[in-house]
C-alpha cells in the first residue's frame, strides 16, 4: 500500500470518527477518536478469530504505517511547533525555572523509579517473567519512554480546563520540555544498550547528552531568531509566504537535527517560542502584536487538529499488532506498572513544587493536577516500537505495558481530569 492510499485511509477515518464523536459520543476529540479507533481494532480482532486471513491482511496494512517513523520524523515536529507558538510565552519566561525543574527532575526521577521498579517486579517468581531476559538497562529504557508526558494530548485537554494562566502555562511548558528531555534520556540509554555498558564511559554519555540538549536548543534558537526577523521583515502582508516559511523552517530544524544528532524535539519547541503568537504582547500601546499574521496561526491550528486526529486514530489501531503477541499473564503486571508510573510521576512533580513553594506561590493542589494531567500518547508508543531487537522477547512485554499505560492515562485520567480540577 502506497503513501497516498495510507493517507486517504487515515483522513477518511479521521473525518468519519470525528462526525460520530461530535454528534453521538460527544467526548473530548482526542479521547473520542481513540475510543472509536480501539473499537474498530477490537472488532477486527474479533473477526480475526473467525477469519485469520482477514486479520493478517489488516495487520499488514497497519504495520505499513511505520508508526515510529511517521510520528517522530513527520508528525511530531509539526505538532510540537503548533503547540509552542500558542503557549503563553511571557508567562512561560517568567516561570522558566519552575518549568525546567519540573521537566528535568520529573523525567529523570520517573525514568529511574519506574525502571528500577519494573526490574524488581520482573525478577519476582509470581509473574514468571524472568525468562524474558530483561536487563536493568532494558527496564530503564521503558522508564525513559513512559516518563515524558505527551504535549499533544496534554495541551488539547488543558485548553478546555479553564485553569488560571499561570497553572496552564506551567502544565503546558512542563509537557513541551519534558518531551524533549525524555527523548534525550531515551536515546542516551539506547546508546548504552547498543554499545554495551562496558564500552560506555561517563564522558561519552555526558557528551551525547550535551550534544542532544545544547545542540537542539541552540539550533532552535538560531533558526527561530532568523525566522522571526524574516517574518517581521515581511510585516504580515503576505500571509501565504509566512505559512511557507514556517513549514520550511520546521522541516529544516528536523533535517539538521537528524544529521548532527541534535534533539529535534527541543529544537522545534524553542523555534516555536521565537515565533509565538504573544511574542510582542508587552507592547501595550499597540495591543497584542503577533509575530505572524492571524491567518498563519489559524493554519497551524488546522494542522494541529488534523494531525491530532490522525495520531489518536493510529494509537487506537496499534492495538492490533501489539495484542497479537501478548501473554495473558501481562495484565496483572500492567496494573502494577500503571500504579508505579502514576506514583513516580506524582513524586517527581510534588518534590520540586514543594521545594519551589518556599520561593513562589502555587495554586492549591497544583501537584495533583499536574500529576493527573500527565497523559502519555503516541511518543511513548513510537519509542517503544523503536526499541532494538536485542531486547528479545521482552520487547513484546514493554510494548504491551506502554500501550496499557497510554490507554489508562488518556481514557481514565483524561476523562476524569476535569472533575479533579473542579
Amino acid at each position: 500500500m502506497n503513501f497516498l492510499e495510507l493517507t486517504t485511509i487515515l483522513l477518511l477515518l479521521a473525518s468519519v470518527f470525528s462526525i460520530i464523536n461530535l454528534r453521538l459520543i460527544k467526548l473530548p476529540q482526542t479521547i473520542g477518536l481513540m475510543i472509536l479507533a480501539i473499537g474498530l481494532s477490537v472488532s477486527v480482532l474479533a473477526i480475526g478469530l473467525i477469519s485469520p486471513n482477514f486479520l493478517e491482511a489488516v495487520s499488514d496494512v497497519i504495520k505499513s504505517f511505520d508508526f515510529e517513523v511517521l510520528l517522530i520524523e513527520v508528525m511530531l515536529p509539526f505538532l510540537l511547533f503548533a503547540g509552542a507558538i500558542s503557549v503563553n510565552v511571557h508567562e512561560l519566561l517568567k516561570d522558566k525555572i519552575t518549568i525546567l525543574l519540573l521537566a528535568s527532575f520529573g523525567v529523570l526521577f520517573s525514568t529511574f523509579a519506574v525502571g528500577s521498579g519494573i526490574f524488581w517486579l520482573v525478577e519476582q517468581p509470581i509473574f514468571e517473567l524472568n525468562n524474558l531476559g530483561l536487563s536493568y538497562v532494558d527496564c530503564l529504557l521503558f522508564g525513559a519512554l513512559i516518563a515524558p508526558t505527551d504535549p499533544i494530548a496534554v495541551l488539547a485537554m488543558v485548553k478546555k480546563m479553564n485553569l488560571s494562566a499561570t497553572t496552564e502555562t506551567r502544565i503546558a511548558g512542563e509537557s513541551l520540555f519534558n518531551d524533549g528531555i525524555g527523548v534525550v534520556i531515551f536515546l542516551t540509554l539506547l546508546n548504552v544498550k547498543l554499545e554495551g555498558i562496558e564500552n560506555i564511559t561517563p564522558g561519552s554519555v555526558s557528551m551525547l547528552f550535551a550534544t542532544e540538549v545544547i545542540g537542539g536548543v541552540a539550533l532552535g534558537a538560531l533558526i527561530g531568531y532568523l525566522g522571526l526577523k524574516l517574518v517581521k521583515y515581511i510585516e504580515n502582508e503576505y500571509v501565504e509566504l509566512e505559512v511557507l516559511i514556517t513549514l520550511s523552517l520546521v522541516l529544516l530544524v528536523s533535517v539538521i537535527s537528524h544529521q548532527f544528532h541534535f534533539s529535534g524535539v527541543l529544537g522545534v519547541v524553542v523555534m516555536g517560542l521565537f515565533l509565538n503568537r504573544n511574542i510582542d504582547a508587552e507592547e501595550k500601546e499597540e495591543g497584542v502584536q503577533k509575530a505572524m499574521g492571524e491567518y498563519v496561526y489559524k493554519f497551524w491550528h488546522l494542522i494541529d487538529e488534523t494531525l491530532n486526529a490522525i495520531l489518536f486514530i493510529l494509537i487506537g489501531l496499534e492495538i492490533i499488532p501489539i495484542f497479537q503477541n501478548f501473554d495473558s499473564g501481562y495484565f496483572l503486571f500492567s496494573i502494577l506498572t500503571i500504579i508505579l508510573v502514576v506514583i513516580s510521576r506524582g513524586i517527581g512533580v510534588w518534590t520540586p513544587i514543594k521545594f519551589l513553594s518556599f520561593f513562589k506561590s502555587f495554586e492549591k493542589r497544583t501537584a495533583l493536577i499536574i500529576t493527573w494531567g500527565g497523559l502519555r500518547g503516541g511518543l511513548s508508543i513510537a519509542l517503544a516500537l523503536n526499541l532494538p531487537n536485542q531486547i528479545g522477547e521482552g520487547k513484546n512485554l514493554i510494548l504491551f505495558l506502554t500501550y496499557m499505560v497510554v490507554l489508562f492515562t488518556i481514557l481514565v485520567q483524561g476523562l476524569t481530569l476535569k472533575k479533579i480540577v473542579k
